[in-house]
């Protein structure tokens, strides 16, 4: 597991650290990691450290050190290392001696600092450290528009990122490598921060931390999540998922949403709704009736909504009423954005909400507005929420009292308690019609095994984007969506194989 702390965490558990060790000591832990980690990019580039071209851009504070004492480190490895000073009268004073007596040169010219960027080997990025806002200065903005011959390591986070959300506010340098220290930050596990950070490289400094708000899961996590039947079991024992989507315009979600809901642990798909001649057709195994959720029988979770619509709206009211967790997709999220949060008041079990950010928006609109999403109410803007994900995925959840799955470039799942939890898997290949059905009837399914909401999407995500993975191949391919259901059985035994290979079991 990935777990990522809030930059007040991180300064708290750095003080209480450095209160106990000498002065200095803990700014010269992070740059051996980070110089250690330099050394091996360099060795691998090049095939040693010695002649290698490095240029460090030096901002103010504790950031600009830490990449000019790793600068100093590789300059005593024989390194050329050049120093950009972007605040010189502000530069770590410690760190600038070290660099100087182990032989690095020192610029205060932008123009001999661009002509070094743009021909270095590698160029440690320490402008703006974790408490940085906003975009990058005036000063700094030519490095991350200037092209570069080398890598670019960031110190902690890439200058420009906000270090908590991964919100990007204008200019930020991208890395090839993030080294972070004593924990991950949230802005490198969440697009659009993500993006800029490259691969992220932990590096341990002895920080006691409390319990994170941000995790990432990593395969033996899921592994411990996933529904495995005991010798006892039975198709009842195991759950049943409800699923209520298509219409005569959508057919297909049906089939998709039940092809995603075989595969995730259930014992029983029932399927209601108006493609049920087309379900049992292509799945004789599922349990069909062409009437709503009201008549079908017992099941231990919904999924309404994929491809619903205009029966979304009684299929909504149905599954709410039952007292059961209950999975609200696609135009059940319209219908559900147009009654606000009131629709869901009372409810004694959970709702797992499954938005991209369009209809985030309209939902939020509905939260705002009251119960017909307000007369005035103007829906914010799709490509704003997409940019500040981590808050989007939490404003939903506060304001519905639901889990929140918000799809996208980043999956970021949150419940009303404050959990966070994002998805590390997937290709932009996912982009297709329908791979959203096949993740609602995936993580219906995984509810009605008795998987909380949180976990359920969680490991939903987790899944669908390891099968898209599998199927799109490397460099990248064309997938489907039911490419991507055929493939979560093999998703599902990698993560059991690579967490049994782990523990030995």
């Amino acid at each position: 597991m990935r777990s990522a702390h809030r930059v007040d965490q991180v300064r708290a558990a750095e003080a209480a650290l450095m209160a106990r060790l000498p002065e200095g000591a803990l700014m010269q832990r992070a740059a051996v990691g980070l110089a250690a980690t330099c050394a091996r990019l360099l060795t691998r580039r090049r095939g040693r450290v010695y002649g290698s071209r490095v240029v460090v851009l030096a901002g103010s504070g504790d950031n600009g050190g830490d990449a000019l004492y790793a600068g100093a480190a590789l300059a005593r490895r024989g390194a050329r290392v050049s120093a950009v000073l972007l605040a010189p009268s502000r530069a770590h004073a410690a760190g600038l001696a070290a660099l100087r007596a182990a032989g690095g040169r020192v610029v205060l010219e932008q123009e001999v600092g661009l002509a070094d960027f743009s021909r270095a080997d590698l160029v440690l990025d320490g402008i703006v450290g974790i408490g940085g806002k906003g975009g990058l200065r005036p000063e700094a903005r030519p490095y991350a528009r200037a092209g570069r011959a080398g890598v670019v390591v960031a110190v902690d986070v890439p200058s420009g990122v906000d270090a908590d959300t991964g919100e990007v506010a204008g200019a930020a340098l991208r890395a090839d490598v993030t080294v972070c220290f004593g924990t991950y930050k949230p802005g490198l596990l969440i697009d659009p921060g993500a993006s800029y950070a490259g691969a992220v490289q932990l590096v341990g400094i002895g920080l006691e931390l409390p319990e994170a708000g941000v995790v990432a899961l990593q395969h033996a996590d899921v592994a411990g999540l996933l529904p495995v039947p005991g010798a006892e079991s039975d198709k009842y024992r195991r759950g049943v998922v409800g699923v209520a989507a298509g219409s005569a315009r959508y057919p297909g979600a049906a089939l998709l949403a039940v092809a995603g809901a075989l595969r995730g642990g259930a014992g029983a798909v029932r399927y209601v709704g108006t493609a049920a001649e087309e379900v049992v057709r292509r799945f004789p195994e599922a349990l069909v009736t062409e009437g709503g959720p009201a008549g079908a029988g017992r099941v231990q979770a919904w999924v309404v909504g994929p491809g619903g619509g205009e029966g979304a709206e009684r299929a909504l009211a149905e599954a709410l009423a039952a007292d059961v967790p209950v999975l609200v997709d696609a135009d059940g999220l319209t219908e559900l954005a147009r009654l606000g949060p009131g629709a869901l008041a009372g409810r004694t079990a959970p709702t797992l909400l499954t938005p991209h950010t369009g209809e985030a928006a309209r939902l939020l609109a509905g939260a705002a507005g009251g119960a017909d999403g307000g007369a005035d109410a103007r829906p914010p803007a799709a490509d704003e929420l997409a940019a500040a994900r981590l808050g989007t995925a939490r404003r939903l959840a506060a304001a519905y009292r639901a889990t929140v799955l918000l799809k996208g470039s980043t999956t970021v799942v949150a419940d009303p308690g404050g959990a966070v939890r994002v998805n590390p898997t997937g290709t932009s290949w996912l982009a297709t019609a329908g791979s959203g059905d096949v993740l609602a009837g995936l993580a219906g399914s995984l509810l009605a095994a008795g998987r909380s909401p949180l976990d359920a999407a969680s490991v939903a995500a987790y899944l669908h984007g390891l099968a898209a993975r599998h199927i799109a191949g490397t460099p990248g391919a064309p997938v489907t969506a039911l490419d991507v259901a055929g493939a979560l059985s093999a998703a599902w035994n990698d993560v059991r194989s690579a967490a049994a290979e782990r523990t030995g079991a």
